[in-house]
């Protein structure tokens, strides 16, 4: 069996044996939108739960329109030409409309990097600036949520009089989705209101975790504060594996989200009928595989799926190493992740990205992982808690002499972007 998995921008081919797949996990087959860019217009014209954004503009001295970074693949060549014509077209001029990039505590996105993410005209004709999550002077405090998260947010957009969030929406391992609400928070949010957002005290509860909005603390947290920073106006897109867009929603934050969320869950959900014993899958590839740190989410997709005490192998580019400087001191100054699951629990132990170890640890906790990647060597990922391996052929060789031969596998070739269950 030959299967392509998502793997940096050209993917894997990799062989399985026929008579251990169970299934080969996906998205439903949709068809992209012929005219995406007439689609955003007429999304623009007629939007869920708000009036049109050419009436939204009458009036307002200025905007600011909020999009993803590079980890992010969303389409904002195509989105933003619309968004941008209709604010200057209703009398905003070019000068008074900044396009804020939300890193969240990412790094910055500059030069050639910002170019491929806007396209080289808009990088090159209108003020983009990115968020900075580490300066507290450039927020804003808008009090404390109702679980106690003080919300700090980017003043830039705070202060702007129409604020506009574009986004993609898609399966997250945390939040439920992303997209709508989280282009604020985490997006424009301070260190200090993440590192509460994303503390064990969301995070640890059952429902924070890929699909799931009901009683999910860090989606409705995030949801109020957002609410709370204010947004005028979302305009989010769903993609397909080529990065096509499939349907665009815009209008009002919530109302927008969830008609996006209704549509991407009919594509994403697939199921296994039991637990296997191996999960063959990847983080989805350029540009959410660039890093250790972003190619967890792969890992933790897994989880539904794999047996107790099985073998997530995999595949993850990781053309720019490991993550932030904080991120790779977690693995330092913890020898484990009992360790580091010990400290972040009973006692005041912070480190920034430390969230992202914290999700590894869910799937740690429940079966090995095992790493294939170009990107960083065997000796370096062994020290990141996870096991390594020179293929995926070897990989699968290895569970095989491990569970037996007829250990049941399952593939999921776009890692998280498929929520896997047990049917």
């Amino acid at each position: 069996m030959r299967v392509t998995l998502e793997y940096g921008r050209d993917g894997l081919d990799v062989s399985l044996p026929d008579a251990n797949v169970v299934k080969c996990l996906g998205y439903r087959s949709a068809q992209p939108i012929p005219d995406p860019a007439g689609a955003i217009r007429l999304a623009l014209a007629a939007p869920d739960g708000s009036a049109p954004l050419a009436h939204l503009v009458q009036g307002r001295k200025d905007a600011c329109v909020v999009i993803s970074d590079v980890t992010r693949p969303v389409p904002n060549a195509v989105l933003l030409p619309p968004i941008l014509e209709t604010l200057e077209a209703g009398g905003i001029p070019r000068d008074k409309i900044l396009i804020l990039v939300a890193t969240g505590l990412h790094r910055p996105n500059l030069g050639k990097e910002l170019e491929e993410m806007v396209g080289a005209e808009i990088a090159r004709t209108y003020r983009v600036e990115n968020h900075d999550g580490l300066n507290p002077e450039a927020h804003t405090r808008l009090g404390e949520s109702p679980r106690g998260v003080p919300v700090w947010i980017d003043s830039r957009y705070v202060e702007a009089d129409l604020k506009i969030t574009t986004g993609l929406i898609e399966p997250h391992f945390m939040a439920g989705f992303s997209g709508g609400r989280k282009l604020v928070c985490p997006g424009l949010a301070a260190i200090e209101t993440v590192r509460v957002w994303h503390g064990p005290k969301f995070l640890e509860h059952p429902n924070a975790c890929a699909g799931v909005l009901d009683e999910n603390p860090v989606h409705e947290e995030n949801t109020w504060i957002a609410r709370r920073a204010g947004c005028d106006f979302i305009v989010n897109t769903v993609i397909d594996a080529q990065r096509r867009i499939l349907k665009v929603v815009a209008g009002d934050m919530e109302d927008a989200f969830h008609e996006g969320v209704a549509f991407v869950r009919s594509l994403v959900v697939d199921t296994v009928p039991e637990p296997v014993d191996v999960v063959v899958t990847s983080s989805a590839g350029y540009p959410l595989d660039t890093t250790f740190y972003q190619s967890v989410k792969g890992m933790v997709a897994a989880g539904d799926i794999v047996k107790p005490g099985g073998t997530v192998i995999l595949a993850a580019g990781m053309s720019q190493g490991v993550g932030s400087e904080p991120f790779q001191r977690l693995f330092n100054e913890n020898s484990s992740i009992d360790q580091f699951m010990d400290r972040i629990l009973h006692s005041d132990y912070f480190v920034m990205d430390q969230w992202q170890l914290e999700e590894l640890a869910k799937i740690l906790r429940k079966a090995r992982v095992v790493v294939v990647s170009d990107g960083l060597p065997a000796e370096t990922l062994r020290k990141l808690f996870v096991e390594a391996a020179p293929s995926v052929e070897d990989a699968v060789a290895e569970c095989l002499a491990r569970y037996g031969s007829s250990a049941s596998i399952a593939v999921v070739p776009k890692g998280p972007y498929v929520i896997a269950q047990v049917g």
